[in-house]
């Protein structure tokens, strides 16, 4: 079956509505088998689980923020097979995000309250990006990728011991975030100017700080 040449209305229409499955559904995913879901149950004590279960909702709002970066970067795009590795990165990043959300539903917590505000905020971005050019929206996608990996990193070393349940999850996202880098520095992405990825840092600062509490 051929793929459907979709209008710029029909595109928009899509993204509303993955808009709302990313912010308050049940995102479409893959059908991956959720990597935590083998792995036992860890022992944690009350402080332990709640620590954990902040830094699970900076990892989720972070799939939030990048499901609306490659919509924004999708709908903008130039060339057909830019688009098309923009919309098959956000299928992988859906897995991500109910990976997440499953892990924070197993520590009896929340998602973000902020997660409306990060997704605006990250959709402008990547449609911006996509504005500018196919190549420094690929840029953009990988400097994101590698510095999630970072924040991944992070976390991974913050975990208890004995968590293997939610280190099997943040250790295939690192592995997707990692090749959605590859990807894209092999489709063409152009390297970021620095202070354009300080720039970066300091947003992603923010957004843990704010997200670990809120």
């Amino acid at each position: 079956m051929k793929n459907r040449d979709y209008s710029p209305a029909d595109r928009l229409l899509m993204g509303f509505d993955q808009a709302l499955r990313t912010l308050v559904g049940r995102p479409q995913v893959t059908g991956r088998t959720d990597p935590g879901q083998e792995q036992p149950e860890a022992d944690l004590d009350e402080r332990q689980k709640l620590h954990t279960a902040r830094l699970m909702r900076i990892n989720h709002t972070g799939e939030v923020c990048a499901q609306a970066l490659y919509q924004g970067q999708a709908l903008t795009a130039r060339l057909p097979n830019v688009r098309q590795s923009m919309e098959s990165a956000a299928r992988e990043e859906n897995d991500h995000l109910a990976w997440c959300q499953n892990r924070l539903e197993e520590l009896d917590n929340r998602k973000s309250l902020l997660n409306p505000l990060w997704y605006t905020g990250s959709f402008a971005l990547g449609a911006a990006a996509g504005l500018i050019g196919d190549k420094w929206s690929l840029g953009f996608v990988a400097e994101t990728e590698r510095q999630v990996c970072a924040h991944l990193d992070e976390h991974l070393d913050q975990l208890e011991a004995n968590d293997d349940k939610t280190r099997a999850v943040l250790e295939q996202m690192r592995e997707d975030e990692m090749q959605h880098a590859t990807v894209a520095i092999e489709g063409g992405g152009a390297p970021l100017p620095a202070p354009i990825r300080h720039a970066m840092k300091l947003t992603s600062k923010l957004m843990t700080r704010s997200v670990y509490w809120l």
